[in-house]
């Protein structure tokens, strides 16, 4: 457990209550302390998987927190975002992330009683749509500009339409499973 990669997840949860507090400190420069914080725990996401790799130090531990650590520190951004802007047009994208991650989440763990868990293993479009939330999400954070803050909103709807392609992706993966076309790997009929 105490690995570099796990260090770096569990960093990255801690992150989130200081996230939260340097964006809601009513001080110059908060957002863009907020938006540093979010791209670091960004850099440790893709940091921990890369070195897990590297470094032949993958763990159960591991491979069970990263993907939440990841969730959590989004789902807590998305939040804030909808609360800040106030706004249907954050709103509305944040709950299409939110939902796809609770939908993709829901089916991997599915999946992976089925013992068919690759079936619907991360795939380049997932890393694309995380590419564009994040940029996304540190754009609507820092807010140092409108014309940042709108090729944010941008980039943000740039990430809808991926979230949905690669969830739809997920789900043509996992259909014969769900409809009971095709068996699992530890046996039976779903």
């Amino acid at each position: 457990m105490n690995t570099i990669p796990n260090i770096l997840t569990v960093f990255r949860l801690f992150l989130i209550p200081f996230f939260l507090v340097a964006f809601y400190i009513p001080v110059h420069g908060a957002y863009f302390t907020s938006a540093a914080i979010f791209v670091v725990a960004a850099v440790t996401d893709y940091f921990d998987g890369f070195l897990a790799r590297r470094l032949k130090q993958t763990s159960p531990f591991g491979a069970f927190l990263d993907p939440v650590a990841d969730k959590v520190m989004v789902t807590t951004t998305l939040v804030v975002l909808v609360e800040h802007y106030d706004t249907i047009w954050i709103s509305l994208p944040a709950m299409v992330v939110i939902g796809r991650e609770v939908v993709i989440s829901a089916l991997r763990e599915w999946m992976a009683e089925l013992g068919s868990r690759a079936s619907v293993a991360v795939s380049k479009l997932g890393k694309y749509k995380t590419a564009a939330q994040m940029t996304a999400i540190t754009g609507l954070l820092w807010q140092y500009q409108p014309w940042m803050v709108l090729a944010s909103k941008v980039l943000l709807y740039i990430a809808v339409v991926l979230t949905i392609w690669s969830m739809v992706s997920y789900l043509r993966a996992a259909w014969p499973f769900l409809t009971g076309q095709k068996k699992s790997n530890i046996g039976g009929n779903l």
